[in-house]
């Protein structure tokens, strides 16, 4: 269900060394309590989760938000047009492309993309007023945002949540239904590039990412990124 970088391998930095699941690190243990993952005041931290269209990060993101009280996702800004079901301030702030530029020129943004033609942006007064509250804040982003957070917040947390085959990441597109066959082609296409990006090392010598969780199965692909949340701020 998951892999760590270069499978398993030893050497890897700390952080990597905690990402397969809680029976596999003896330092993910405390319990669930206090409406939150360990159940004690914690200093708020910054998780950054990167995946392809189709991965299933907001559904994954959506059933964390329900159990860990103290994550709160940042809502992004997006020119797209609203899918059906989403609502705005919960989902995006649905804003126009001058108010998104607008914004932008301001340096309200911690990051932004363009992504297929529409801007995406994460609000950046938003996530710190979060962490200075001491919530942990959740970014669902893409693989532009999260490079640009990357260059800003070293400290973040970064997570490349990875589908079990470019096979199959077709066939959960295909399933959502949201875009035509020319445009599934065109996100299966990023999609290579952005695996590639993700699965790199930065100049330093160091992975892109701290963890990558393959999801297989969307249960335990949960309960790993809630030992990751855990072990983050045990590893202090």
């Amino acid at each position: 269900m998951l892999s760590k970088r270069v499978a398993f391998t030893k050497s890897l930095p700390s952080r990597q060394a905690g990402a397969a699941c809680a029976t596999e690190d003896r330092r993910i243990h405390p319990s669930f309590s206090g409406g939150h993952f360990g159940g004690s005041a914690r200093v708020g931290k910054l998780f950054v989760i990167s995946a392809s269209s189709g991965t299933g990060k907001t559904t994954l993101a959506q059933g964390l938000l329900r159990e860990d009280k103290n994550l709160v996702q940042s809502v992004s800004c997006t020119t797209r047009p609203r899918r059906p079901g989403e609502v705005h301030g919960r989902d995006y702030y649905f804003i126009t492309k001058e108010e998104f530029q607008k914004n932008r020129r301001r340096n309200g943004f911690l990051e932004w993309a363009n992504v297929f033609g529409r801007f995406y942006g994460t609000p950046k007064k938003e996530v710190e007023a979060r962490l200075r509250q001491g919530r942990d804040v959740l970014l669902l982003i893409d693989v532009q945002g999260a490079k640009k957070v990357k260059a800003k917040r070293a400290d973040a947390v970064f997570i490349f949540l990875a589908p079990p085959s470019k096979e199959e990441l077709r066939r959960r597109l295909e399933k959502r239904g949201t875009e035509s066959r020319a445009e599934i082609a065109r996100r299966l296409r990023v999609a290579t590039t952005e695996m590639r990006d993700l699965n790199g090392m930065t100049k330093g010598g160091r992975y892109f990412c701290d963890y990558r969780i393959v999801n297989r199965d969307l249960q335990k692909a949960r309960e790993v990124l809630k030992a990751v949340i855990r072990a983050e701020h045990l590893d202090r």
